[in-house]
């Protein structure tokens, strides 16, 4: 049983600040090694569960955080960007199930840490099928579309409430929990870890006896909008083949969601 476990770095344990999750700041180096960490967690939950194979997407910027010396030996990782799948690069691989590891909550979500959707400096928005949509939303709706359930998430409560009203029976680890954007109860590492382990290990197991949550396809068309924090970036990302603009938003529409998570990417990217 093959598992892709996407890791992203601001629901990583101990995190509440972005100093934290820049490479620019003396921060960075703890934290991704903690993130590094969160992700051996969920390897050796889903070896326990009864996975024969893990595949690990580094997800947070650049895709250059997870310390490769220091990944569990039993996994193999993607890492850098771009890659045509992004934050789940390997979801065309075969894979049986999906963990998101270290996820946040979308932009505008109250008390939760760091909040955003893909980028806090140009994405004010982002709506699918006229509902608005974060980076959980996004990424499982591309793994639905290649008919592969996500099973757990790791994050503050304000992350882990989020995948699981969009994906009922989701198994949710919480790391924290948020008070504010930048202010958080934490756990420690050693609980985080067990945590997480253990509600990987219960994620593998549901997965196997069949009680895991299905993939929900969006049905086509889907119609994505973008609404951007400044004009002058919808004017950039109006440029996209096939874009309609109306003031600060640009939509899109496509009848695959492989198609639509491209083009919010190339849209973001041009604004």
């Amino acid at each position: 049983m093959k598992i892709l476990i996407a890791a992203d770095m601001e629901g990583v344990t101990g995190v509440v600040h972005w100093d934290q999750v820049s490479s620019r700041h003396s921060e960075y180096e703890r934290f991704r090694r903690l993130m590094t960490q969160d992700v051996n967690a969920a390897i050796r939950g889903a070896y326990a569960g009864g996975a024969s194979e893990l595949l690990v997407t580094d997800g947070h910027g650049a895709g250059r955080n997870i310390l490769i010396e220091e990944l569990d030996e039993r996994a193999r990782l993607n890492s850098g960007t771009p890659a045509p799948y992004s934050m789940v690069q390997g979801i065309d691989s075969g894979v049986n199930a999906v963990m998101f590891i270290g996820y946040h909550a979308r932009v505008g979500t109250p008390h939760a840490i760091l909040e955003h959707t893909w980028s806090e400096t140009s994405v004010a928005n982002l709506f699918l099928q006229g509902e608005p949509c974060g980076e959980i939303g996004l990424n499982a709706a591309l793994c639905d579309f290649f008919n592969v359930p996500v099973i757990l998430i790791s994050g503050d409560q304000a992350a882990c409430s989020e995948a699981a009203e969009l994906i009922p029976g989701i198994e949710t680890a919480v790391v924290k929990r948020a008070s504010g954007r930048m202010a958080a109860e934490l756990l420690t590492p050693a609980l985080a870890h067990e945590k997480i382990a253990e509600k990987a290990a219960a994620a593998v197991r549901k997965l196997t006896s069949g009680a895991a949550p299905q993939p929900h396809r969006l049905a086509p068309p889907i119609h994505m909008e973008i609404e951007f924090v400044h004009s002058e970036m919808a004017d950039r990302a109006a440029l996209l083949p096939g874009a309609t603009r109306s003031g600060r938003r640009i939509a899109y529409t496509a009848n695959d969601m492989a198609a639509v998570y491209s083009a919010f990417r190339a849209a973001v990217n041009l604004a």
